[in-house]
């Protein structure tokens, strides 16, 4: 099996893993941060025990020695994790997936402040609609029971967020961050233990809250940040979209939450956007 197979086959498996995310959050009846204990902690173990086991501490020793970049992705990423389960709590699941869709054009402003990274003409034609999407999509969440701002916002803050811990990466040139994701996942769920009772939710949810942190977070984390290995950025940055599209569905179909035209609208803008964006960086790239 030839890199583009692998890399292919990889993140698809994590973007059909990750898929099932949000529906897991509305279906566990429990608190926003007790939903986040749960979710980053088990994910986080469990990738450490993999990391563990395949490489021993020598990743997470040559990911720590990167200093400050180090530090700042392991804030960003398990913060991160938080404000996701958050968004999802205080918005319509349509809203949080498609605004989080928008982490690209966060990533190329900060890559260009923080890195010197020149924004392209392509780039900021990209912004501007994506703008546009995340505008109409905000403008529509007075209109649907199940959308509000608050989560809007939050959801604008996670994505942006996530683009911070992942200049840092790329200021960490030589070395892998990636294992420090799980650390930074078990250590926002212990984080969050003063502030919620970690017990509080139905006995009979157990096997959906370990279903969900330990098997559906973990494995879609674990995929999804191996795959840029063997394919390109733009190719994983393709693929993904694939979850801002079927999350929505899989949540109205499985519970009704109708996502609402102007979602739909704003939405179907960001995907196109970034999907046009990213072709024309592959094709671009063919010899």
């Amino acid at each position: 099996m030839n890199d583009q197979t692998k890399g292919f086959l990889i993140t698809i498996i994590g973007v059909l893993f990750i898929v099932p995310d949000s529906l897991f959050i509305r279906l566990i009846e429990a608190d926003t941060l007790t939903i986040a204990f749960w979710r980053n902690s088990l994910s986080g173990i469990v990738m450490c025990i993999a990391y563990l086991m395949i490489g021993g501490l020598t990743p997470f020793k040559q990911a720590i020695n990167a200093g400050k970049p180090a530090w700042l992705y392991m804030f960003f990423v398990g913060f991160t994790g938080i404000l996701f389960v958050m968004a999802i709590q205080n918005t319509s699941v349509a809203n949080t997936v498609f605004i989080l869709a928008s982490m690209p054009i966060f990533a190329a402003f900060f890559s260009w402040l923080a890195l010197g990274e020149r924004i392209s003409q392509r780039m900021i034609w990209t912004i501007l609609f994506v703008i546009i999407g995340i505008g109409i999509i905000a403008s529509g969440s007075g209109h649907n029971e199940n959308a509000h701002i608050f989560g809007d916002i939050i959801a604008l803050i996670a994505a942006a967020n996530f683009a911070i811990a992942l200049t840092a990466a790329r200021r960490a040139k030589s070395v892998s961050l990636v294992p420090l994701a799980a650390i930074a996942y078990i250590i926002s769920g212990i984080a969050v233990i003063p502030f919620t009772d970690i017990f509080d939710f139905p006995a009979h949810q157990w096997w959906i809250i370990g279903l969900h942190g330990a098997v559906f977070t973990a494995i879609s984390m674990a995929f999804l940040t191996l795959g840029p290995r063997y394919i390109t950025s733009a190719e994983v940055s393709l693929l993904i979209l694939l979850e801002s599209v079927l999350a929505p569905l899989l949540v109205w179909f499985v519970i009704g939450e109708d996502p609402g035209v102007w979602t739909l609208i704003g939405g179907a803008i960001i995907i196109s956007v970034l999907f046009i964006s990213n072709i024309i960086v592959l094709m671009r790239k063919k010899p």
